[in-house]
This record gives C-alpha cells, sequence and structure tokens, in this order.
C-alpha cells in the first residue's frame, strides 16, 4: 500500500489515495498501527483520500486511537495539496467530501506550480448545544459556562465545526491544564460523543495562542477546526476580533468569521514530507 506522509502546521498524517489502489480493509487498525510514533508510520491519525459522486475528492480521517472523525482542518488542506500536486483535479478552487459536508478550498501556488497555502471554508459553526454536542445545556449556546472537573473550575465556550470543541481560555496553556484536565474534559460524560479541548491564550483582540487536546489522538502541535472554533468562541466571549492570527504549537493559521454571511476561513499551509509504501497490517 503506498502512502504519502503530510503535515499542516505540525499536524500530520498518514495519507492513502485509493483512486488507483484499494481501500484498505481495516482502517480503524490500520489507523492505530501506522499512526504509531515507534513501531509505525507516525502521526496524529490516518486519512483516506477516495473518489466521490460529490466533489473533487473524499477525505476519510480516522484518529490514531482507531476512532474515525467528521472533519480535520489540518487534513483538508493536505488533502487538497495532495489532490492538485498529484493531478487528481486541476484548478484553483477544489471541492472535498467530508463527514461534515463538502467543502470549497482556495488555492495558492508556489514558484514550482505546486500549492503553498489553503484557504478553506469552513462553514458555519454549530452554537445549539444539541448539536455541538453537549448536555451542559439543554438548549441555545454553550458560552463562558462553569465546568467543574480534575479538582478545576474553568469557564468553557463549546462549538462545533462540523466535529464537537470545547474551548478553554487561560492565561497560560500549562502542561498541568493540556495533558492533565484535557483528557478528563474529553472523555466526560457532559460530552457524549466525546470534545476536543483547545486552551487559548490571548494576546491581543487580534492574536492568540492555542494548545489543542485532540479528540481520539492526544496533544497534537495543530487542529484546524480547534482553530476555527476558538474564532468562534473568541467573539462570543468578547475577548477577540472576528479576524485573527492563532499560533499553534506547529504553526500559525488566520481565521475569521464573518457573522452576517456566518462563514469561518482559514488559512494555512500545507507540506508533503515523504513517501513510502507500507505492508499489509499484522493479525491482531
Amino acid at each position: 500500500m503506498r502512502f504519502t506522509k503530510m503535515h499542516g502546521a505540525g499536524n500530520d498524517y498518514v495519507y492513502v489515495a485509493c483512486f488507483d489502489q484499494p481501500l484498505p480493509a481495516d482502517p480503524a487498525e490500520l489507523a492505530r498501527q501506522i499512526s504509531h510514533r515507534r513501531f509505525g508510520v507516525g502521526g496524529d491519525g490516518l486519512i483516506l483520500i477516495v473518489p466521490s459522486d460529490v466533489a473533487d475528492a473524499r477525505m476519510r480521517m480516522f484518529n490514531a486511537d482507531g476512532s474515525e472523525s467528521e472533519m480535520c482542518g489540518n487534513g483538508i488542506r493536505c488533502v487538497a495539496k495532495y489532490v492538485h500536486d498529484h493531478q487528481l483535479a486541476s484548478g484553483s478552487r477544489l471541492r472535498i467530501e467530508t463527514g461534515a459536508g463538502v467543502l470549497a478550498l482556495d488555492l495558492a501556488l508556489g514558484a514550482d506550480g505546486k500549492v503553498a497555502e489553503v484557504t478553506v471554508d469552513m462553514g458555519a459553526p454549530r452554537l445549539e448545544a444539541p448539536t455541538i454536542p453537549t448536555t451542559l445545556a439543554k438548549s441555545g449556546p454553550v458560552i463562558n459556562h462553569p465546568l467543574e472537573i480534575g479538582g478545576r473550575r474553568l469557564e468553557v465556550t463549546c462549538v462545533s465545526m462540523g466535529n464537537p470543541h470545547c474551548v478553554v481560555f487561560v492565561e497560560e496553556a500549562t502542561d498541568d491544564l493540556v495533558l492533565g484536565i484535557g483528557p478528563l474534559i474529553e472523555s466526560d460524560p457532559r460530552f457524549p460523543k466525546r470534545t476536543n479541548v483547545e486552551f487559548v491564550e490571548v494576546v491581543h483582540r487580534g492574536e492568540v495562542r492555542q494548545r489543542t487536546w485532540e479528540r481520539g489522538s492526544g496533544e497534537t502541535w495543530a487542529c484546524g477546526t480547534g482553530a476555527s472554533a476558538v474564532c468562534v468562541a473568541g467573539v462570543l466571549t468578547g475577548r477577540t476580533d472576528p479576524e485573527i492570527l492563532n499560533h499553534l504549537v506547529g504553526g500559525d493559521l488566520r481565521l475569521r468569521w464573518d457573522r452576517q454571511a456566518d462563514r469561518v476561513w482559514m488559512t494555512g499551509g500545507a507540506t508533503e514530507v515523504f513517501s513510502g509504501e507500507w505492508d499489509e497490517p499484522a493479525a491482531g
């Protein structure tokens, strides 16, 4: 099986294009094996690039623990780069099918004719508690809501960008918070489908720093849907402007929430690292 390692702002996945090779027999098990950073290729998960009846390609994303997620903002930028650079589709705008719907992506090319940067229309944020989903409220948005967990009292704002996010604004995103409280929030029963968790420091109204505990993968160096959720949460809580620069561990993303159009746009890079071949997963 041929694969390509790619990353967006350090959020790295193993990509398998299934246009000219069959789908893996067990993608969840493959994700667990191939994502292992000592015994596999290493990555935050596995992304399959497959043909679509409604778009230029379809993205299926599996976390490192084998669970399948609806969307990945950094992953979809890399999918767009792969589809363009490997001539699976042409043009400066692509449409990619995901578990959160079909998204439009605008490509910026470098001097070599390959994709250097991608702007993604991330769609409309979902703010109603049942659609996120969270049981922190029966209805309506969850903004600056108190959450007692792990001996701490936090204020959280919940947003879905096709997948669930719990945003926590803090003075400092410490290891105690990210690595200690992050997994507790992820698996808390008040988030029925688990949740991604963002710990965010506000530099000023147009700039933030973010660390992410990602559902099914642990701490990742970037999260595009999470950065989009942070943009929305910053506006909802009055902490930031609708357009921000977000510094993630692995790089920067630019975000903009147009409240009138109710769309979030995300812009960032995409990098192809190397390609190789992977034998069939070992039994068991």
